[in-house]
């Protein structure tokens, strides 16, 4: 890794070498618009090119789409990524140079490739991130049908490392570590082991059975199974609240699930899904599992599970923009 970003530092300092050789040149020359507009796409190219190998092989600059960091980042939010902390890739989303690179920490604020992204073809995938990175991060050719902004990567902290075990209930997490053999909430654990202050809660906590009864609800009237007036009761608790969607997507399918599979307890598929609730979640060897700090409001790793490290872009270092939320993001 050393000798290829020496043989970067060299390569910089010959190109500009000879381009101010040839700057000298041509101001020796007689000047025409012509040469002046060439001079000028020269110097626009150069700029892009260089600019391009930076943001992918040393850090990358950020936008904030989505309000899955909320309070930690904001929508709008512009942050530096450090590329060379987890192996630089040859390519966007290609094979790394080296293996021998620093393993993700605990609670790093970590840039990965997005598991459920639908790829557009080789050529586009690497041409968009080109554009993007070329651009600092104003322009993104990237769209989904509906003309937002395609999610290639998504910025989340590391919550579970290898060897974890990690379970969800009424939106709150609890960690049995590698190597230990007790359940501990997060927040305690966060505690314990000296992190920072922590995920960001929406839902407030007596709003969980009006949510449960929403998908029980749903799961019976797919049925036709009659509802409750009991269900209907804790469902108005919801209505008759701030709330007008649900936050916490994850314990509603729970909910859903478990209604389904009390309607059908023969079906082998209907048990596997909620097998899967009732277990938690175990990050494998070489893994990570992402969450987002606003805990009731983001697509993380409760949906699509770990991430292998090999997909890991990159490590929040720091955020410029907008100038009154400028601060350093320190090492998990």
């Amino acid at each position: 890794m050393d000798k290829f970003l020496t043989w970067i530092e060299n390569a910089t300092e010959r190109s500009l070498t000879k381009r101010k050789a040839k700057r000298a040149y041509n101001k020796a020359k007689k000047r025409t618009f012509l040469s002046e507009t060439l001079e000028w796409i020269d110097a626009l190219v150069f700029g892009v090119f260089w600019v391009i190998i930076f943001n992918q092989f040393l850090f990358q600059l950020f936008l904030i789409p989505s309000p899955s960091m909320v309070d930690t980042l904001l929508i709008g939010d512009r942050v530096v990524v450090f590329k060379d902390q987890y192996g630089v890739e040859v390519y966007p989303a290609g094979p790394k140079l080296s293996e021998e690179n620093r393993r993700v920490q605990r609670d790093d604020i970590i840039t990965f490739y997005n598991p459920e992204y639908i790829s557009k073809g080789p050529v586009f995938d690497i041409l968009s991130q080109a554009i993007y990175m070329g651009t600092l991060s104003l322009v993104n050719i990237d769209k989904n049908e509906d003309g937002t902004p395609a999610e290639r990567l998504y910025v989340k902290r590391a919550a579970g490392l290898s060897g974890d075990n990690i379970y969800f209930n009424n939106g709150n997490v609890y960690i049995k570590a590698a190597g230990t053999g007790e359940w501990v909430d997060e927040n305690t654990f966060r505690e314990e082991n000296l992190l920072s202050s922590g995920p960001n809660r929406s839902v407030d906590q007596s709003l969980y059975p009006g949510l449960k009864a929403y998908a029980r609800i749903t799961a019976f009237n797919e049925e036709g199974i009659s509802v409750s007036s009991e269900l209907i009761d804790d469902f108005k608790k919801i209505q008759d609240s701030d709330y007008s969607y649900i936050f916490d997507y994850y314990e509603y399918s729970r909910e859903y699930q478990r209604a389904k599979a009390a309607i059908a307890p023969d079906s082998l598929s209907l048990r596997s899904a909620l097998a899967v609730y009732r277990t938690g979640i175990y990050v494998p060897e070489g893994y990570v599992l992402p969450l987002g700090d606003n805990r009731d409001n983001s697509q993380d790793g409760r949906y699509f599970g770990p991430v292998p490290e090999t997909k890991i872009n990159g490590r929040v270092v720091a955020r410029f923009w907008p100038l009154g939320r400028i601060g350093v993001f320190s090492e998990g």
